[in-house]
């Protein structure tokens, strides 16, 4: 059978490479089969659908029986929304400084959530309990918004990874101090193909609360879902999705695409060849002379130092983002479409530009 015939034109050449972002890869050809076939008649819309009926199964087959997730748009509205759950009106959310929800949501959590975000300056992205205690005080203090929940990334915006261990001594502070604990896991499939374990390892095993699972950076063409992994922790998710502007009418979009990563292997294959990359890219880069390379490699992000003027004329050749202009640090990123041609011809022309 032919495809279907179409007025619309590429505007756009698919040989540009990047390492801005592993937002900028398209979808994964898997996942656009799996739209195609949940394509065509008609199911129930908002989340009543077969598909979405199915994604519960499989998200309790990663998480644990008592898993329910809740699909939405992005990763910004599974924030929210799983944040707001875990908190009063008067709640505060204690994060690391470079935490995405700080940093890279436009004020949303504070603003649309109406949540006060307590930060904590760390060396790598990564909380602490002892860290945690900086923000951990003041719950009787009606001057101060009240400390509710603990957020974390994994892996971090530093591209750092947590043990299992490590998230499992932040749940247990937290807890025993009455909070509750969420993870940004935007980046969670690279997390757990770093650290070689299921996801289940360093979420609900070890005590998180309610999890923001991230598709759209691992081969997704868009949407996320809030798993709910402690329903003893939160309070109306259907009623917080649909006020927060995150409920899909047409539902089993989304549901089929976390459906195509995560019924077999597809997010781990994804994940573990972003990573590779990174690694591939950071053994490049070390052996450039005057390039310096800021944080462990762990997951399939770059966080480098080198001379301005150098990465000016690189970014004219291939995308990537300033990390800290005024230092020079820069950031580069893999994705499950990153060749090893990709990485190599960036490598040399970065030794091209250091060397002019």
């Amino acid at each position: 059978m032919n495809p279907p015939k179409t007025d619309a034109r590429r505007h756009h050449d698919p040989a540009v490479r990047g390492f801005a972002s592993d937002n900028y890869a398209g979808a994964h050809p898997e996942v656009l089969a799996a739209l195609a076939l949940a394509n065509g008649g008609h199911q129930v819309a908002y989340g009543e659908d077969d598909y979405t009926a199915n994604l519960q199964r499989i998200i309790r087959s990663h998480f644990g029986a008592g898993a329910e997730a809740f699909p939405v748009f992005n990763g910004t509205g599974a924030n929210v929304v799983a944040l707001q759950a875990l908190t009063d009106r008067w709640g505060a959310v204690i994060c690391a400084e470079s935490a995405h929800i700080n940093v890279d949501e436009g004020g949303a959590p504070e603003r649309m959530g109406g949540l006060k975000l307590l930060t904590v300056p760390t060396p790598d992205g990564k909380l602490t309990p002892e860290l945690i205690d900086r923000q951990a005080y003041g719950w009787d203090d009606e001057h101060r918004a009240m400390p509710q929940v603990v957020s974390i990334t994994q892996n971090t915006e530093l591209g750092t990874l947590y043990t299992p261990d490590e998230i499992r001594a932040i749940c247990e502070h937290a807890h025993a101090h009455g909070m509750r604990v969420h993870l940004d896991g935007a980046r969670i499939a690279n997390a757990a193909a770093a650290l070689d374990v299921p996801m289940r390892t360093f979420t609900n095993a070890v005590g998180v609360d309610i999890l923001s699972l991230g598709g759209t950076k691992n081969g997704a063409l868009f949407g996320e879902a809030v798993v709910v992994l402690n329903h003893d922790a939160v309070r109306h998710m259907k009623h917080l999705r649909k006020l927060s502007m995150q409920l899909a009418s047409k539902m089993r979009f989304v549901s089929v695409q976390l459906e195509a990563l995560l019924a077999k292997d597809l997010w781990l294959r994804n994940a573990r060849h972003a990573n590779e990359m990174a690694q591939r890219l950071a053994e490049g880069v070390r052996a450039v002379h005057g390039v310096e390379i800021l944080h462990p490699v762990e997951a399939n992000a770059v966080f480098a130092r080198l001379p301005h003027d150098v990465s000016e004329r690189l970014q004219k050749r291939y995308r990537f983002y300033f990390w800290d202009e005024t230092a020079g640090d820069v950031r580069w990123m893999c994705a499950f479409d990153t060749t090893e041609d990709d990485v190599d011809g960036f490598v040399a022309a970065l030794k091209e530009e250091m060397a002019r």
